[in-house]
């Protein structure tokens, strides 16, 4: 189907991704940081701890992909897993974000996870959908740009909300329970508008058997590609996010309302960004302008490493996060929309409609390679002897400055060696369309 979706159904579409950003952002910056000062745990526990929960959300990934492939398509295949995911994570996240003040390693890991199996509920199905809301090139990067658009939107608030209420009433503590009840405002209205407004494409469950599958999957050459580009991009994009607060307090000598400021300048800047790039690589393939704008974040992002605690270091990383941030909307809506172009090479030879396990799979590769850099990162720094909150040597600042500015350029180099030549451009697309078309009658 290559409808033109119009504005009426696009918003509550996108509208979804508000309160789903709102949520991961803190989950990634904000709780390592705070859950690491307290009695008890400390930075390496703490990244263990998270690289646990993410494993059991790397799992859930592919099983809830597949269960939703395979769901009777009476009341629709996604839209039941989203309904049922939303208390979950209703529950998970206050728990997870108003702990007390003496929470334990036991309590962290098992809010962490219900958290995550919520937020797998919702999203994966989300994401699945917007594949196949449209069978149209440009369109389907349509679809995601409007998604990526609302969770930049959504990740300002998880920035302004926290900054705002932990400055009026003193404390980390606060500004993360506000986080909590907007989410508890926030998500059941945009899931009642989503259900409301945005049709589930018509589809049969799939009967594809498991021998077939895999054959299947081992066969689809761009699939593979992709997979690996995502298992690395999520390394690269999940080493900065992990250690944002501990770089910019304790490498550039920030305090908490600064490094939201700094959070600020770069989320609207990928709200400026997004259009920007997508007019620049308008009659590009995806994967060429996804491989322009990892190399124009990488180019920027290395002079990370020549900063520290002054006012020179304040301005560069200023327009850091201005140029950098301009690429972010880009580098997750062009993926994104890769994602669905591969789904119709697995249909054209022989599948029928497992989008959700592709996305579930590909999903598994980001969770993984942020579950495994949050492992390494942490640990690696609590080796360095660093230690958050507290005065650190030459060493401890060196090996934070490396792992947040100098390795993810180097993997994001590694990600544009391998999908500069992937194979699935416009042309072969058209091809694949063709093919389904046929088999469709």
């Amino acid at each position: 189907m290559s409808t033109r979706y119009p504005l009426s159904r696009l918003a509550p579409y996108g509208g979804l991704g508000l309160p789903l950003a709102a949520l991961g952002l803190p989950l990634t910056v904000f709780l390592p940081p705070f859950y690491s000062q307290m009695p008890g745990l400390n930075t390496g526990i703490v990244g263990i701890l998270i690289f646990a929960a993410r494993l059991f959300d790397v799992i859930t990934d592919p099983l809830i992909g597949t269960m939703s492939d395979r769901t009777p398509a009476r009341f629709g295949r996604r839209r039941p897993y989203i309904a049922v995911g939303t208390p979950i994570l209703m529950l998970a996240a206050w728990f997870l974000f108003v702990p007390g003040e003496r929470a334990s390693a036991a309590y962290l890991l098992i809010w962490s996870m219900m958290a995550y199996l919520g937020w797998t509920l919702i999203y994966l199905p989300y994401t699945t959908m917007g594949a196949e809301l449209s069978s149209d090139y440009d369109e389907r990067t349509r679809i995601t740009a409007w998604r990526e658009g609302f969770f930049v939107l959504g990740t300002m608030a998880a920035i302004v909300l926290p900054a705002g209420v932990g400055k009026l009433a003193g404390g980390q503590a606060a500004g993360l329970e506000a986080i909590a009840m907007f989410l508890l405002v926030a998500l059941p209205v945009a899931v009642g508008l989503f259900l409301w407004r945005v049709p589930e494409p018509g589809g049969a469950p799939s009967h594809v058997p498991w021998a077939d599958s895999v054959r299947l999957l081992a066969a689809n050459q761009p699939f593979r590609r992709l997979v690996t580009a995502y298992l690395l991009n999520g390394a690269a994009n999940g080493l900065p996010a992990a250690l944002f607060l501990f770089f910019v307090q304790s490498v550039l000598g920030a305090s908490q309302a600064t490094a939201g400021i700094f959070l600020a300048i770069y989320f609207l800047s990928a709200v400026a960004g997004l259009p920007v790039w997508f007019r620049i690589g308008r009659r590009w393939s995806k994967h060429r302008l996804w491989c322009a704008s990892m190399a124009f974040v990488a180019g920027v992002f290395v002079f990370t490493i020549t900063l520290s605690d002054n006012t020179y270091s304040y301005a560069a990383y200023t327009l850091i996060c201005i140029l950098g941030g301009s690429c972010l909307g880009v580098d997750q809506a062009a993926a994104a929309s890769i994602q669905a172009d591969v789904v119709d090479e697995d249909t054209a030879a022989g599948g029928d409609g497992r989008a959700g396990l592709y996305f579930g799979l590909w999903g598994m590769a980001t969770k993984l390679a942020f579950a495994v850099a949050l492992g390494i990162a942490y640990p690696v720094l609590w080796l360095a002897g660093f230690d958050a909150g507290q005065p650190n040597d030459a060493t401890a600042l060196w090996t934070l400055a490396a792992l947040y500015g100098l390795l993810p350029v180097v993997i994001k180099i590694g990600v544009i060696i391998l999908m500069w030549d992937f194979p699935l451009d416009r042309s072969r697309h058209a091809e694949l369309q063709r093919t389904i078309g046929r088999r469709n009658g």
